[in-house]
């Protein structure tokens, strides 16, 4: 089996853009695969573009090695737009294997270890007995595990946001949250990392114990010695993980103690290839995954997939929204939500198809918000 074509589609698919790649073969088999990172579509569509040349021709079975050449030659390798270009084909390819194999992806991985995969959703109100009410909706049907809404302040309309005067509205809530739901509700918070060392630190102090079960991405995660000194200061276990582009960009967080859950993005990371090796990894270190899954339904079967074979496994991230108002027109096929869970699927591949004469609206420009403080300086979207 050779390769034929590697196409790469920069669209806009309902709310957002997608970037979508589908590795073509001379036997007819086919693989769909998803990027990452978000906002920079059409850089990770130049280097697939480039990826292409050397990867026609070649047999996508020998999906590990078409890895290490992807990322290995070169001089300056490694970087997010690479890694998440490498992620979509790597993606794709294991959908054309377990296709040629007959068998779910996740067999490719070892099998399964769980037959349904929790998730954890996200409340959307904003602060108030709306919020918690929706909390409790998640319960009743099962969710346990949640991440809370947080104070974004102006983020959505005028770009403003002062990290005090959010954590301190944000403390309040939590601290009600917990005690309208009791212990038996799992609860996080994400900071989308806007807040330092320091801010994190006061957050954290302003609640009493067990208010957070965890607190995700609070600080930017280039300086890992950063977070080293944040764990000095809280007890509240950490999530941390969902920008990161290999596992070496993992190491110091899983060989340090510095993260408790690994938000691994498998659109980001490198695809079922790597994931499975920070997946092995914590699991000597006794740390769960938590994958991040924020885009279409190829992030989320692959995501699934991964979940399924992996043995250290919390929760999977799951957009309510999407999950039960799935795109059948674009993506006739996929993996769906079936109450609180998803199924574990059991057809060839990743059980995900795609309509590709519906993949017609052009890309977008977007850009995330590009926030500030008060006296006018930039900070953290």
């Amino acid at each position: 089996m050779k390769i034929t074509d590697v196409k790469p589609y920069a669209v806009w698919v309902g709310h957002r853009n997608q970037m979508l790649v589908k590795v073509e073969t001379d036997e007819g088999i086919y693989g769909w695969g998803e990027s990452g990172f978000s906002g920079r579509e059409l850089g990770v569509k130049g280097i697939v573009e480039h990826y292409r040349e050397f990867l026609l021709g070649r047999d996508p079975m020998r999906r590990g090695a078409l890895w290490q050449e992807m990322y290995r030659s070169q001089y300056f390798e490694g970087g997010r737009t690479l890694t998440a270009a490498i992620s979509a084909i790597d993606i794709a390819l294991h959908d054309i294997v377990g296709k040629k194999l007959g068998v779910p992806v996740y067999e490719l991985l070892g099998g399964k270890n769980r037959d349904t995969i929790p998730v954890f959703a996200t409340t959307s109100a904003p602060y108030g007995p709306e919020m918690i009410d929706e909390a409790r909706e998640f319960m009743a049907r099962g969710i346990t595990a949640f991440r809370m809404s947080y104070d974004k302040m102006g983020t959505d309309t005028d770009g403003l946001f002062e990290p005090r005067e959010s954590m301190a509205n944000s403390a309040e809530w939590l601290i009600k949250t917990r005690e309208a739901l009791g212990n038996h509700a799992i609860i996080g918070i994400d900071y989308h990392h806007r807040l330092n060392v320091a801010e994190t630190a006061s957050f954290c102090q302003m609640m009493p114990p067990h208010t957070l079960d965890f607190i995700e991405e609070p600080i930017r995660d280039e300086t890992p010695e950063a977070y080293e000194s944040l764990r000095k200061l809280t007890d509240v276990p950490f999530a941390i993980g969902e920008e990161f582009a290999s596992k070496w960009q993992f190491l110091p967080y899983i060989e340090r103690g510095i993260t408790n859950y690994a938000r691994v993005d498998i659109c980001n990371v490198g695809g079922f290839t790597e994931s499975m090796k920070v997946a092995g990894w914590a699991e000597s270190h006794y740390i769960d995954l938590m994958p991040h899954n924020p885009l279409g339904p190829i992030c989320t079967a692959a995501s699934v997939h991964l979940s399924a074979a992996v043995p250290n496994f919390s929760w999977l991230e799951v957009n309510m929204e999407r999950a039960e108002n799935p795109d059948l027109e674009i993506f006739p096929e996929q993996v769906l939500f079936e109450g609180n869970v998803y199924a574990v699927p059991d057809k060839p591949g990743l059980g995900v198809e795609v309509d590709e004469s519906k993949l017609n609206v052009p890309f977008k420009f977007w850009d995330p918000p590009h926030l500030h403080r008060r006296d006018g300086s930039v900070t953290n979207w």
